[in-house]
């Protein structure tokens, strides 16, 4: 080969163990030390060092890596920060690099990262360091070079222009062999990158009437047309335009990261939903920021045919499709429930832990539809469930001022005797990465996120948080984001009818002085 592009899907273990198996492992050393051109890409990058700890549910035991780099991959503090590292951050070089030649003076934009793992910066390894960056204070190696081997933590392929731009520079410093010219560049050390809020657009998919796929918008989890002629006051599916077309625009417009969440999936496999694939490698093929997939993520067995798929199994054909991460609903909720009436105990079965371990925690989003259960007092609920007060404008049909969020399955169809909180600390538990915060009563009112829900979820689990639901203007993004600890606010309907755009809620946030991530 005249270059190896070793990219980064999965975890330290189920890498290092293929690369083993295979004896791969040998001849990549090999083609290493040969000083051949080389990009890895996250895992790619992290396989470089000695060792790394994410080794099964020891944090006490190494797995050896292929030792080209001093230093061991660790993970992130959880009681500092939120782990995963998901979402834009920025980079500082330490080196000149033809591979950074169209990055503006060798410091990137924005690009994006997303692993729970990381590889400090030492004496040993120093003279390696391409970039590095910091996470909440933690500084870290983002991206290595010597010679023709190079690698990043961060995701190019899914980084914008500013990740185009550093494939563009390696790719053709390879073809012209000017890849190993690289300089030392003078460092200060007190310079710092900072982790932004991400803007997140989400497309309700499914069929409409006619049999076209369409992206939708539900009022309440309602995604029908209020037509008073129709029967029982039901209209047609609300068609806010194609899944593939939408979302470029949103890349366009500068989305963080696009979430398209087939919304009939429970009624039917994911493996012969072949339009809900289709739209995936489509939309892989010209959308370079992160692609999530949800809905019909669970084991289920073919109706005709009676072969069992594993939710694995239909994991992995979305992530072949070119979804970045996937995101669970209702079989986390039945997951959760085992999960406490086992006293905590794990199976190693479970949707979230089987593709957990494949794939690693950050590609696992857990997607919660909680309802309001209006309450006069703490004391009238069951201990179990975690309830929150509410502000006189959030108050209870009957002025109640307090209340707990219910869960609901089948999209929010049928509701589980188990609260928001529980479910989100079980996932967390289990093998997620980022919880999908919903509320039903919010959806679809234009009235702002539910800060309370917001509130109890993410104060509760040290993994990341998506708001949703409720979005309506732009002071919606930076209300959440300066009243809560999450770290994504998610919007669909404004978007898709245009009400507002993704630049003006990015501006508001800057203006409120929250990082965004402008194009």
């Amino acid at each position: 080969a005249d270059v190896i592009i070793f990219p980064g899907v999965g975890s330290y273990e189920s890498a290092m163990t293929v690369l083993q198996t295979t004896g791969y492992d040998n001849a990549l050393r090999a083609y290493l030390a040969a000083d051949r051109p080389y990009l890895g890409i996250c895992l790619g990058m992290q396989t470089l060092f000695e060792s790394s700890t994410e080794y099964k549910d020891d944090q006490s035991s190494e797995l050896p890596g292929l030792g080209v780099i001093p230093g061991h991959v660790i993970k992130f503090d959880e009681t500092k920060r939120s782990v995963p590292h998901i979402g834009w951050n920025g980079t500082i070089a330490h080196q000149s690099s033809p591979a950074m030649k169209y990055i503006k003076d060798h410091n990137g934009d924005e690009v994006y990262f997303v692993h729970s793992y990381y590889a400090p910066i030492t004496d040993a390894n120093s003279k390696w360091v391409l970039t590095r960056t910091t996470y909440e204070g933690q500084e870290y190696i983002s991206s290595v070079q010597k010679g023709n081997v190079c690698a990043t933590q961060f995701h190019p392929e899914k980084s914008g222009k500013t990740g185009l731009n550093f494939l563009k520079g390696f790719l053709e410093s390879v073809e012209d062999g000017t890849l190993s010219n690289t300089t030392p560049i003078a460092v200060n050390p007190t310079d710092h990158t900072e982790l932004v809020k991400r803007v997140v657009v989400a497309l309700d998919v499914r069929s409409n009437d006619n049999g076209d796929l369409v992206v939708t918008k539900g009022d309440q989890y309602d995604v029908r047309e209020k037509d008073d002629d129709a029967v029982a006051g039901r209209g047609g599916v609300r068609n806010l335009g194609k899944p593939v077309s939408l979302a470029a625009r949103y890349y366009d417009e500068g989305a963080d990261e696009i979430a398209f969440l087939n919304i009939t999936s429970f009624r039917q496999g994911v493996i012969e939903d072949m339009p809900m694939l289709q739209v995936l490698e489509e939309a892989s093929k010209s959308i370079f920021v992160p692609l999530t997939v949800g809905g019909g993520i669970r084991s289920y067995a073919d109706p005709e045919s009676g072969k069992v798929y594993s939710a694995l199994e239909v994991a992995s054909r979305y992530f072949r499709a070119g979804a970045d991460k996937i995101s669970i609903g209702s079989d986390a909720v039945y997951a959760a429930e085992d999960y406490y009436a086992s006293g905590g105990k794990k199976t190693g079965e479970t949707s979230l832990e089987t593709i957990s371990h494949r794939y690693g925690v950050q590609a696992v989003v857990v997607s919660i539809d909680p309802k309001r259960v209006y309450v006069a007092s703490p004391e009238c609920v069951d201990k179990k469930h975690t309830v929150v007060s509410l502000d006189e404008s959030q108050a209870g049909p009957n002025g109640e001022r307090y209340c707990w969020y219910q869960c609901t399955v089948k999209g929010g169809r049928e509701a589980k005797d188990i609260c928001a909180v529980s479910v989100a600390k079980a996932s967390e538990a289990l093998g997620a990465g980022e919880i999908m915060l919903n509320c039903i009563d919010m959806d679809g009112q234009c009235n702002g996120f539910d800060h309370a829900l917001m509130t109890a979820v993410s104060t509760a689990v040290t993994i990341p948080v998506i708001a949703s639901s409720g979005a309506g203007k732009e002071s919606h993004f930076s209300d959440v984001f300066k009243a809560t600890k999450v770290q994504a606010a998610l919007a669909a309907g404004m978007f898709h009818r245009k009400e507002v755009e993704i630049g003006s809620v990015k501006k508001h946030m800057e203006a409120s002085g929250i990082r965004a991530r402008i194009v």
